[in-house]
């Protein structure tokens, strides 16, 4: 993993690289920002630029250090994940102790907290009396979606790096580039972060079977809300399609905004522009305040079902109301 092979965050990867450099790099960082934008894989390429012995603000993968880092061989670097719902203070303990050891080829140790956030308090606590005292061979790295739930003073204690989502446009321009489909990729870069995350997304099957049930199903429950009633029971509640139910409903979102879109004489903008025919031919049968009401409704939808809701009959609700409109 190097600095180069990632899209996107120009700022965090020019201020990591100059403090390598310089010889100035910071004994703390925190990397905030959504899922999917590098965040990980900018903590990797940081952790095997420091440890390469054959280059300087970058690795150069092929020496000793950087093999050793490709094999999950170097005993210097310790990488947290939770354990359940949370990272547990018997981890930072743990951690504190690993840290404790000298290592008989390179002085330098780092950790990493991947969802730094899920920290109990009793983990937070512990974790800042050690980021009281640094020392010059120990760094820290805590990545999270959320840094502003990090306890204010492990944010006073170490330097703030924001990663902001990649440009869709220019996610989509790459993912093409490399001959992904343009149906998948166009509503994928508007679900993700960041150009890893997308083409993650649109690798995966169920992602195109969720887009393609989920325009099946606006069809149906426009022309006959009794057959879409059984698709929804079979080709989702009843299948793999259930265990992405978030994504299902972004993708619906997605189509709504394009009727508004259409209403709008916004065709150049359509992610979903292979259904253009009959979807302008709904768009302008009702509305634009109808679809934007639906877009609103649905947005609802996806909060109730993610504090647990009944999934399927809030969607039969939802798709009740899309029809009666």
């Amino acid at each position: 993993m190097s600095f180069q092979a990632i899209a996107g965050q120009e700022h965090v990867k020019r201020v990591l690289q100059n403090g390598l450099r310089s010889g100035k790099l910071s004994h703390a960082y925190i990397f905030s920002g959504p899922a999917g934008s590098g965040r990980k894989r900018t903590a990797m390429a940081l952790v095997k630029a420091i440890y390469c012995s054959g280059g300087q603000d970058e690795a150069c993968g092929q020496c000793l250090e950087c093999r050793k880092l490709e094999h999950g061989n170097q005993p210097g670097l310790l990488w947290i994940e939770p354990d359940g719902a949370s990272i547990k203070i018997e981890q930072i303990r743990e951690l504190q102790k690993g840290m404790a050891y000298r290592s008989t080829t390179n002085d330098r140790k780092i950790y990493v907290l991947n969802e730094a956030e899920k920290m109990t308090v009793q983990a937070a606590n512990s974790l800042l009396k050690f980021l009281e005292e640094p020392t010059s061979d120990v760094m820290a790295i805590l990545i999270t979606e959320n840094g502003h739930a990090l306890l204010p003073t492990i944010i006073s204690r170490a330097q703030w790096l924001s990663f902001t989502p990649m440009n869709a446009s220019r996610m989509a321009e790459i993912l093409q580039e490399e001959g992904l489909p343009g149906s998948l990729v166009l509503p994928a870069v508007h679900l993700t972060a960041g150009v890893e995350a997308a083409r993650e997304l649109v690798s995966s099957n169920w992602f195109g079977e969720a887009r393609k049930v989920m325009l099946q199903l606006a069809q149906e429950t426009l022309a006959n809300l009794p057959s879409a009633m059984i698709s929804l029971q079979k080709k989702v509640i009843k299948s793999d399609l259930n265990q992405h139910l978030g994504v299902f409903i972004d993708l619906w979102i997605l189509w709504l905004k394009d009727m508004v879109r259409l209403q709008c004489g916004q065709k150049d903008r359509l992610l979903f522009i292979d259904q253009l025919d009959w979807m302008e031919r709904q768009a302008n049968s009702r509305d634009s305040s109808f679809w934007i009401a639906c877009m609103e409704q649905a947005v609802d939808m996806q909060k109730r079902i993610r504090f647990n809701a009944n999934g399927q009959l809030t969607l039969e609700k939802w798709m009740i109301d899309l029809r009666g409109g």
